[in-house]
């Protein structure tokens, strides 16, 4: 299809295009006014044009355009239409000037349809463009003192319309720049550079609170003083300049305040504690901040503040100070005030020195200081006690005593008052001598020495002179032990006191005291009897007596002598102890000599027993006895005897002879073979018991029982065991058997003959032995041997 589209348009013109159509030879191009009756307008193209122009249209009016492609026969091959309005009418520029340097001012008559304008401003081949939406409107970004050719154009939404016939308007002059000082407290200078275009400047000035009258001045110059004016007050300065024509250009506004008025009524409070000054002064008109100055000599001090007042610190002693006021603003500085003199307190006396010029006097000295009128020294102890001297002189005396520290200041006056402190000396005086020495008795060669302490001793020394020696102890304690001494020997014993400061008092008195005894030696220990020893030692002391203690678990023994030794008396049997001697004075008590042990021999046991087992052996039992590990028991008779060794508490001795008397010893052994023999009461050993014990029928019913005696003069007693029954009988005295006349047959009978004593009990070791007595009827019949008893 016909395509058509818009190019340009205008107030009263529209510019189309439009693509080539295939058998086309020309195209027709009919606009038609929509809301304008009867105006339309018809334009044909030859086929070689694209484009084309409708003028003659109403400004700020919609047409519709209808596009036609025509062949050669003047046939209608393709069409198309569009709707476009035509661009508003051309305003009229009626004014246009400059109040400002970078911008021209632009007034016209509205035209109708215009939604904004287009404002051209031209120079040479530059120019400047601004979218408006009304009069008047502005150009900006424009250069000073230059002339422009200025436009308009209308718009709507169709387009732009031609620009309007142009006008020339200049823009005025730049304004110039300040540059603005206040040289004096009454006086304001204004400087610029000079402006392009610029036939004169203009320049005021007036109180910004808006107080007094408005300074102006006119003038070719770039530059002007204001005087007179107020010290410390702000002023606004306002300068323009003119062109030939006398038309003012842009002004330039600026705040400015004149430099302070001098201070007054300066004061100056000085602190000596502090060595400060506090230095103040009335306010002046303007000032914002304030600087002092105290100068002496080379040195000068500052101090910045924005108030009344400020405080000066560090200040030195001994000096003379020129103080000044200077008030600042924005503007500048006063002149300073006039200087005030401040002279501070004196500096703290130096190259003091103190000696004790004699005993108990201290000479305090001093070299002079500038403004020091007097002096004043305080001596105080360090008990607290505190004496002062005031002098116009360089020198005081003192009274001093021993062991104490003095502290020494030294203080210089004035009028402005005192000094500060100083280097504070201290002098310390000899240490006084220890008092109350006392010495104890350690051990034979130890002696333990102690004292009062006194005032001002760091350190305490004790010298031990005696016995071609010398023995020397430090310590910072009060009381020291003396050791490597020898033994009963008299020392001669000095306490000196140290101190650091003032080192030995050599003046102390010595105190004679005697060592401990020597300890004694034990030779040798001798056994009188089993509880009675004797020991011997060696004495080596003046005067001295000896205590020999024997110590063991059964407790302790005692014996004392003045000689060389002593006896022990009833030490317990089977005991171990162990020996030691000491002597002793009246100086103190020796050392122990080395202990010799010592052992009693064992004890005999206190009980011991005897119970025949068999008619051969014999067993013997005894009680433990302290202190034995073995033991040996004997038996002895004519006839022969028995022995026995044996850890235990008992023992069977064998080969007994029957009926015989023994001796009984035993001997407790021990452990290092010490014996003690012990005996005890006799022993008889038991009757013989028969042998030959032989049973034999004795008629129907009866038993006869045989045997040999062992001795005639002994009595038997005879004994049968059956399951039927046990049977007895003793015959008469002198007799070798005995009969049972009543006895059950058929039973085996179990037979012991044993002699029978007034000692003790039957016996029961007799042997026995076995018959089977057989029946016959109702009688006895064999009597057969059948062994002795397993018993046996």
């Amino acid at each position: 299809g016909l395509s058509v589209s818009i190019y340009d348009v205008t107030s009263r013109s529209i510019c189309l295009r439009w693509s080539k159509f295939s058998g086309a030879s020309s195209y027709r191009v009919t606009a038609t006014a929509v809301n304008a009756v009867g105006h339309s307008l018809l334009s044909h193209f030859s086929d070689v044009t694209l484009k084309g122009t409708l003028t003659s249209l109403i400004p700020n009016t919609i047409y519709a355009i209808q596009a036609e492609a025509i062949d050669k026969n003047g046939l209608i091959l393709a069409e198309t239409q569009i709707m476009q309005s035509t661009a508003p009418d051309i305003p009229i520029i009626e004014q246009a000037y400059s109040k400002l340097s970078n911008s021209i001012t632009v007034e016209w008559r509205a035209v109708p349809g215009a939604t904004s304008y287009l404002l051209t401003a031209q120079d040479g081949d530059s120019f400047t463009e601004t979218v408006v939406t009304n009069s008047p409107g502005t150009v900006t970004g424009l250069k000073p003192a230059t002339l422009y050719r200025i436009t308009i154009r209308s718009i709507n939404s169709g387009g732009k319309s031609r620009p309007s016939p142009f006008r020339k308007a200049k823009t005025v002059l730049a304004a110039p720049i300040l540059s603005v000082s206040s040289p004096s407290c009454d006086s304001i200078a204004v400087s610029w550079k000079a402006v392009y275009m610029a036939a004169g400047f203009s320049v005021s000035l007036m109180r910004s609170d808006g107080l007094g009258r408005m300074l102006k001045e006119n003038t070719t110059n770039t530059s002007l003083i204001f005087t007179n004016l107020d010290p410390g007050t702000l002023y606004t300065i306002k300068a323009y300049a003119w062109n030939v024509n006398g038309i003012p250009g842009d002004d330039f506004t600026y705040n400015q305040r004149t430099s302070p008025k001098t201070p007054a009524d300066v004061q100056v409070a000085f602190n000596s504690g502090a060595l400060r000054a506090i230095v103040s002064w009335m306010p002046t008109e303007g000032a914002l901040t304030y600087s002092v100055t105290a100068s002496s000599g080379l040195l000068k001090l500052t101090c910045n503040t924005s108030s009344a007042s400020c405080v000066l610190p560090s200040l030195l002693c001994g000096s003379e100070y020129y103080v000044s006021v200077t008030a600042y603003n924005d503007a500048g500085y006063s002149k300073p005030t006039d200087a005030v003199s401040l002279k501070t307190i004196p500096c703290a006396p130096v190259n003091v020195s103190i000696e004790e010029d004699e005993p108990g006097r201290l000479l305090v000295s001093w070299s002079s200081v500038n403004f020091g009128h007097y002096y004043v020294v305080f001596v105080k102890s360090d008990d607290g006690l505190e004496v002062h001297c005031n002098t116009s002189h360089t020198q005081c005396h003192f009274q001093s005593d021993c062991g104490f520290t003095y502290f020494i200041s030294v203080f210089a006056y004035n009028k402005a008052g005192q000094s500060p402190l100083g280097d504070v000396f201290n002098y310390t005086t000899a240490p006084c001598c220890p008092g109350d020495i006392r010495a104890a008795v350690v051990s034979s060669d130890t002696l333990r020495v102690t004292w009062a302490p006194v005032r001002g001793a760091e350190m305490y020394a004790t010298r031990a002179r005696g016995g071609s020696g010398e023995v020397l102890c430090k310590h910072t304690a009060a009381a020291c032990t003396l050791s490597a001494l020898r033994c009963d020997t008299r020392y001669d014993i000095t306490v000196y006191s140290f101190s650091e400061a003032r080192g030995s008092n050599t003046s102390c008195a010595s105190k004679s005291v005697a060592t401990a005894p020597c300890s004694p030696e034990i030779k040798d220990i001798s056994k009188e009897t089993l509880s009675v020893i004797s020991v011997h030692w060696q004495s080596n002391n003046k005067e001295a007596t000896y205590i020999v203690t024997a110590r063991g678990e059964a407790g302790l023994w005692h014996c004392t002598s003045s000689g060389n030794s002593c006896t022990l008396i009833n030490l317990p049997c089977g005991s171990a102890f162990s020996v030691s001697a000491i002597a002793r004075s009246p100086a103190g008590q020796s050392l122990p000599s080395y202990s010799v042990p010592l052992e009693t021999a064992p004890c005999c046991p206190n009980e011991l027993i005897l119970t025949q087992v068999t008619q051969s052996v014999t067993n013997i039992s005894w009680s433990v006895g302290m202190g034995a590990q073995t033991y040996l028991t004997a038996l002895e008779s004519p006839k022969g005897q028995a022995k026995c060794h044996t850890l235990q508490n008992y023992c069977l001795l064998g080969c007994i002879t029957c009926g015989t008397n023994y001796t009984v010893s035993l001997k407790a052994i021990s452990e290092t073979g010490l014996t003690s023999s012990c005996t005890y009461q006799g022993y008889s050993s038991s009757a013989c018991c028969p042998s030959g014990v032989k049973l034999y029928r004795l008629g129907n019913n009866g038993i006869r029982v045989y045997w040999r005696a062992s001795d005639e003069k002994m009595n038997y007693n005879t004994n049968l065991h059956g399951s039927k029954g046990n049977f007895t009988c003793s015959p008469s005295s002198g007799l070798s058997h005995c009969d049972i006349t009543e006895i059950p047959c058929g039973d085996v009978y179990t037979v012991v003959v044993s002699p029978v004593t007034d000692k003790g009990p039957k016996l029961t070791f007799c042997p026995k032995k076995i018959y089977s007595v057989t029946c016959s009827g109702s009688s006895l019949g064999m009597v057969i041997y059948r062994g002795k008893s397993n018993a046996e």
